[in-house]
């Protein structure tokens, strides 16, 4: 039986899982409206809260009471992996006349309840130390380095990392060795970069695993598969310089420990809103692009999968046995969700979470639970659970004078649950799902007895599968496979032109004979403005080609200079979209 701790101005109290869905009567209610901060075990078998006077650790099952620490101010919890330390964050005061404050990051001992170590922690931001899934090493980011403590001995430094400016890391689950990727935001014209590293080998850039640098970074996200072979990085700038886009640009990037690494070539312009890996640590899938927005599987080889076309989404969540993928529209969208069967690709349904700020899969695979939180919304609080299938099986909405703050599944170690084969039939629900009416576009009353035209600003994409058909020769391609093959025989075209100006006499026969039958010959447009523009841009690509040549030999390259080659791709794309409209 699962529990869901309700955290809000009503208390905190525990609410038994699917079927019963009833408070539970082991936990006793703590009625105080200040409770802060709540935190289940990793396994799910410790739960700790705290009031706003003291910071309480009890036992799920037994609801036994193990520990009781007077820290009134604390906000912030976490349980290290294996259950042997509990961290806890409070703000960080200095005195009034200016001295350095009291130590506000505590690390408790779990079984015995005594302070194994403090240290100041003056941001929230990432204030908790990160533990490799079986507590070997434990690590923090102190001014700009990565500190490692191995065992739990917070009293001896065991390793340090220490690059120009670390700005964030991430260490990779699962058993040893452990990974480490590290974020080196950009400076002075220097690319930001992200470094893989296997603990403890942290000497000198030759031993990293591997190492991406990329230009337009204000802040990245670092996301470790499960089996910690590869990282999907989301680098954001806050400001998009060609005004496209309110939330910044957004780029994706895939390395892996075996030092590959790729810019993940999404085909819709637009924000990345999210990227999760699938379990099975094989796949990922992106939601991105201006609204109405695309959703795309990819493989390890930054390979479309399966496209899931266009529409009101921004968040994509997997099950925790990946075999099903909800997409959903939450916050400024309706709450739409789209349930999809991975393994076959199939719709098994559509339910409505209106004004939802918060989606969870239960672990066992089989339950969702969305809720409308505070402070994000203040009216219509609470929570909803479903079954995958689209019923709704449980509903609470707070007393309209109340507010929720936060709701939660109990955790389980993977593997405790086994996958069930997917249903498509709706399971019984004790609520009828009351879908939100939408509301009616305005008609002028000439118009209201006649037949509705579509007036859609857009047609949805519809989805498609992206997999190569096996034993089928004329198999259909892909738009960005198509896409990149056009850029590749406009590059192939645009470097023979290049080879043929430079030497018109003796190696314009030979270029014309060598030119791949698919590419573009020099053709003319009837238009001198097109033609010009062309023949610029052929001219510079012909620059860009030297410029690389020369960096390959070993050349010291100015900054205008890498700056032209970063424009390759731009220009490239120019010129097969001039030559696409001949």
């Amino acid at each position: 039986l699962f529990t869901l701790p309700v955290r809000g101005s009503e208390g905190l109290y525990m609410v038994n899982g699917p079927p019963s869905f009833t408070e539970s009567a082991a936990f006793q209610r703590d009625s105080g409206k200040n409770c802060k901060a709540v935190a289940f075990s990793k396994d799910g078998s410790l739960f700790a809260w705290c009031n706003g006077e003291k910071v309480n650790i009890v036992n799920v099952t037994s609801a036994e009471l193990l520990h009781s620490f007077d820290l009134p101010k604390a906000v912030c919890l976490e349980f290290s992996p294996k259950n042997n330390v509990l961290a806890t964050w409070q703000a960080y005061t200095t005195a009034k006349d200016g001295t350095a404050g009291v130590p506000n990051l505590q690390l408790h001992d779990v079984k015995t309840g005594k302070c194994l170590k403090s240290f100041i922690q003056k941001k929230m931001q990432n204030w908790c130390p990160c533990w490799a899934d079986d507590e070997s090493i434990c690590a923090r980011n102190v001014n700009n380095e990565v500190h490692f403590f191995e065992n739990n001995n917070f009293n001896t430094i065991a390793n340090k990392l220490h690059l120009q400016k670390v700005n964030d890391f991430v260490l990779s689950p699962g058993a040893q060795p452990t990974k480490v990727a590290v974020y080196v935001p950009g400076s002075k014209g220097a690319p930001s970069f992200v470094r893989l590293y296997q603990y403890p080998n942290f000497g000198g850039p030759q031993s990293a695993l591997a190492n991406k640098s990329f230009f337009k970074a204000d802040k990245v996200t670092m996301l470790w598969n499960k089996k910690a072979t590869a990282v999907l990085v989301i680098a954001s700038t806050e400001v998009d310089k060609t005004g496209a886009s309110y939330y910044g640009e957004q780029t994706l990037h895939y390395i892996a420990t075996n030092g590959e690494s790729a810019v993940v070539q999404l085909p819709k312009n637009g924000p990345i809103y999210d990227v999760v890996w699938s379990p099975n640590s094989v796949e990922f899938c992106a939601v991105y692009g201006f609204m109405p927005a695309k959703a795309t599987v990819f493989n390890l080889k930054c390979d479309p999968v399966f496209d899931f076309g266009t529409g009101p989404r921004n968040a994509a969540y997997y099950s925790p046995h990946g075999h099903i993928l909800v997409l959903a529209g939450f916050g400024n969208l309706r709450g739409q969700m789209e349930v999809w069967d991975v393994k076959n690709y199939k719709l098994i349904s559509k339910p409505v979470a209106s004004d939802s700020t918060y989606f969870a899969w239960c672990p066992d695979g089989e339950h969702i639970v969305t809720a409308t939180c505070a402070p994000r919304l203040r009216v219509s609080n609470g929570y909803k659970i479903w079954h995958y299938t689209g019923s709704l099986l449980h509903s609470y909405e707070v007393p309209s004078n109340e507010e929720m703050w936060q709701v939660s599944w109990q955790p389980f170690l993977d593997g405790v649950f086994p996958a069930r084969a997917v249903k498509y039939q709706a399971v019984a629900g004790e609520l009828p799902s009351a879908e939100p009416k939408l509301a009616q576009a305005y008609r002028p009353p000439a118009l209201r007895n006649k037949p509705v035209a579509s007036s859609k600003l857009h047609e949805d994409e519809p989805p498609q599968n992206m997999r190569p058909q096996s034993g089928s020769s004329d198999k259909p391609v892909s738009k960005t496979a198509l896409k990149n093959q056009r850029k590749h025989e406009a590059k192939k075209a645009a470097k023979q032109e290049a080879k043929a100006d430079a030497n018109q006499d003796s190696a314009q026969s030979s270029a014309s004979q060598n030119a791949p039958r698919s590419a573009v010959p020099a053709v003319t447009s009837g238009d001198p403005e097109v033609d010009k523009k062309i023949k610029n841009l052929k001219k510079k690509l012909k620059a860009i080609e030297q410029l690389k040549e020369q960096a390959a030999a070993g050349k010291q390259l100015e900054k205008n200079q890498l700056e032209k080659i970063q424009k390759e791709t731009a220009l490239l794309q120019e010129l097969e979209d001039l030559e696409l409209g001949l």
